[in-house]
């Protein structure tokens, strides 16, 4: 993989990262690039033997950088058992990428909880897993969190009404949602840390349009809204390598800014090189950051407190 023009990554020897969904697309190439860079990498992958394929093919260019972990982020249960693992194997967590996601299943499901699969996985999921792991993330010397949203996050709304759309369930505002989530997440984990003393930089990225397994094989891969985007791939997509760049460049970037978004800089945010991407005012509400806040702490049963 040839990373964007100009690119040059830190030296990331001695450094640990999380990427989660890591055994494909823009997950799979950025725990390329974090371990060619020298982190230690560990695939958090739901499949363990697609997690061990990809950690074989990141080991023949990176020996020794990268391992799997499994990660079932649609079930608590798992989530607790992979930072658990976590903990007892390592002090401290430099890079957390939250990146694993479902997109726009046609039937509504649901979580070994009940919640609705996309909000479940895409952001309930990385909020557990991230409160599990703040103990190590600020054991590190300069942690890093990214989020990774979408540019759906523009027409997404968070319906508080109806968070699991059991009252109607349309798939593509659910995965609107799931990723206005997760952009509000990153943003309010910012306020939360500067507050709290935590010493995090939360960070959120987006792929712009890439040619992933979520449209090529997904759940909502023969959604209407799946086969326009194929049929106006050569012009608005790009590859899962170019996706990956506004992730790596979140996870790297010395000059980064607190809160800051990155995304492709072409045409609409669908591809380009990687910079600062816009996100909607929604995203940036202080009010409605702490309100999702407190309902994400009751609906996983867990809240930010670090060790003492």
């Amino acid at each position: 993989m040839s990373l964007w023009p100009g690119a040059r990554l830190p030296d990331l020897a001695g450094k640990t990262a999380i990427v989660t969904g890591a055994n494909s697309g823009i997950g799979y190439y950025t725990a390329l690039e974090l371990a060619r860079a020298g982190a230690d990498v560990v695939l958090a992958c739901r499949n363990p033997e697609k997690g061990e394929a990809a950690v074989a093919r990141i080991n023949a260019e990176a020996p020794g950088r990268a391992r799997s972990g499994q990660l079932d982020l649609a079930d608590f249960a798992a989530v607790h058992e992979f930072a658990g693992r976590f903990k007892e194997a390592h002090g401290a967590l430099d890079i957390l990428i939250n990146n694993a996601g479902v997109m726009a299943p046609p039937a509504r499901q649901t979580t070994v909880q009940g919640f609705e699969l996309q909000f479940g996985v895409n952001f309930l999921g990385h909020f557990l897993l991230t409160a599990l792991l703040l103990t190590p993330l600020m054991n590190a010397k300069a942690p890093r969190v990214v989020q990774v949203s979408s540019v759906a996050h523009r027409r997404g709304r968070i319906a508080f009404s109806d968070l699991q759309s059991e009252r109607r369930y349309q798939s593509w505002k659910a995965y609107e949602q799931s990723k206005l989530a997760m952009l509000i997440f990153a943003l309010e984990l910012q306020r939360r840390s500067d507050a709290g003393g935590w010493g995090l930089l939360s960070l959120a990225a987006h792929p712009g349009i890439a040619a992933t397994e979520l449209f090529a094989n997904g759940p909502g891969a023969n959604s209407p809204m799946a086969r326009l985007t194929r049929l106006g791939a050569p012009f608005i997509r790009q590859s899962a390598a170019a996706g990956a760049w506004p992730l790596i460049l979140a996870a790297t970037a010395p000059d980064a800014a607190p809160g800051a978004y990155y995304g492709p800089v072409g045409l609409l945010e669908f591809r380009g090189p990687p910079g600062i991407a816009k996100a909607r005012p929604k995203a940036r509400d202080p009010e409605v950051g702490a309100h999702l806040w407190d309902v994400a702490e009751m609906l996983t049963g867990e809240a930010f407190k670090p060790a003492p």
